[in-house]
Formats: structure tokens, sequence, C-alpha cells
């Protein structure tokens, strides 16, 4: 049964996989608009409104607009990158293994939040948090971003080696998707 279409206000192919996988009976799509704005908000919620108010302008009339934003927060470095983590470096591993080289916490989150836009104007809000500690070496191939070195509370394998199939109902996005997906049936 088809509950609607979202239209995804990014351009990663990643994100857009998940959700597709996250929130089954929903038609998603991403946006196909190359001039995103300005992440410039104080938190992920107030970043996914940004993107989805965007994506709201933009998308057709009858679809749910979209924003996600979505990062990673290590203790150790006072909840650094946060949501900063797209674009803190380049080499984001090699970055965060730097900073916690000597460092005895390596608790952390991935959080995630959602903000969809319906066609009339109202607003949905969805959070999802994957608790965990970042690894001292990267391991595994499927995943992206810090995946390789995350492992989740509980587990002893890192998201990247748990794989897709794990993230897709146990990952920060797959929670706030989860959370999205009874708000808006």
């Amino acid at each position: 049964m088809l509950h609607g279409r979202l239209v995804l206000a990014s351009q990663n192919p990643h994100k857009l996989e998940e959700l597709r996988r996250a929130l089954p009976g929903w038609e998603i799509e991403a946006l196909g608009r190359d001039d995103p704005p300005p992440e410039d908000g104080a938190t992920f919620e107030d970043n996914a409104r940004i993107k989805a108010r965007w994506g709201r302008a933009h998308a057709p009339g009858e679809a749910w607009a979209l924003g996600e934003d979505s990062g990673i927060e290590v203790d150790a470095l006072g909840g650094a990158p946060g949501i900063h983590s797209a674009r803190w470096t380049e080499d984001h591993l090699g970055r965060l293994l730097a900073e916690l080289e000597h460092a005895g916490d390596r608790q952390c989150r991935y959080r995630c939040a959602m903000v969809a836009i319906g066609p009339d104007g109202s607003e949905v809000v969805a959070h999802g948090t994957l608790e965990g500690v970042v690894d001292r070496v990267p391991r595994g191939t499927e995943g992206f971003g810090y995946d390789p070195l995350f492992v989740p509370r509980g587990e002893t394998r890192t998201v990247a080696e748990l794989g897709d199939a794990w993230k897709e109902t146990h990952s920060h996005r797959a929670r706030a998707a989860a959370a999205l997906a009874e708000l808006l049936t």
C-alpha cells in the first residue's frame, strides 16, 4: 500500500537509499536540484528544517518535502563534530582517530533529525539516536561516513561491518524514519 510521496531535499544517494529501505510504502525521490541552502542552523533539527523549507519551495505540490540532518557527536570532543560532521574535514576518519588518540572516553552517538513539510504547510518532526563508541581502527566496507569507526552499544562490530541490512532497522536514521512514519500515517 502506497502511503504517499516524499521528496528528499538532499543529493546524498546513501541517505536516499537508506530512507527508501526505512520507509516502505512511501515513494521517495531526491529533489534533483544542486543549489541547496546553507546549513547554518544551530542544531540538526534546525538544519533539517532549513532543507525541508527549501524542498517545500521546489517540490511537486502533492508531495511532502523532507529535510534530514545527521552526524556524530563525540563526548571527548565536546560533542564535535556534531552538525559539522559532513564538512568537518575531507579525511574525517583520520581526523577523528587523531583527535581521540589519547582519549580514554570514546563514547559517541549518531543523531538524526527529520522535518517533513506537507502540501498544506503542516510540519512533522522526528528524531533518532544511536549510542556507541569510536573504535581505534576503521573496520568494514558497508555504510558511509563514520560507519567504519562507530561501534553501536551492545555490539562488537562497527556499523560498516554490521552492514546496510542492519542499518535498515537500527541506525539513527532508521529510528528517525520509523518515528516519522508513525507521525505521517
